[in-house]
């Protein structure tokens, strides 16, 4: 009976580690990787890019993206009008290290945004 009960806790622990790894994937075609969007925002003038980080990080040893548009993913729902001027235009969506901006890409696609998450966040930016 013991052994029963170890091996259906291993059981769940692995099915709970895969849902965990999977959820927090995004899918590929609403991403883009650090290199790629340093060479955007070097070459496409258009390119917004909305910082998901609080205000107090942006001040931090990351510091912050030259002309970014910073709204909290937390506020990111309520304050979405504020981007409605953005509609047409591709948007890089970055945080500190890529967790916090899949939700926000996400909130944008899900409101007809053209929004991709940057890979790594500042943490792989500032690299």
């Amino acid at each position: 009976m013991l052994v029963m009960k170890k091996i259906l806790s291993n059981l769940f622990l692995i099915i709970f580690l895969l849902v965990q790894v999977t959820c927090a994937q995004i899918d590929s075609s609403k991403s883009i990787s650090v290199e790629k969007f340093k060479k955007e925002l070097k070459n496409n003038k258009d390119l917004i890019v909305l910082d998901v980080r609080t205000p107090q990080e942006l001040s931090g040893s990351l510091g912050k993206i030259e002309g970014s548009i910073n709204i909290p993913v937390q506020d990111l729902e309520k304050r979405i009008e504020e981007l409605a001027g953005y509609k047409n235009k591709e948007i890089a969506v970055i945080c500190r290290s890529g967790n916090r901006s899949v939700k926000g890409t996400e909130i944008l696609t899900k409101n007809g945004f053209n929004a991709k998450n940057v890979l790594g966040g500042m943490k792989s930016f500032k690299q």
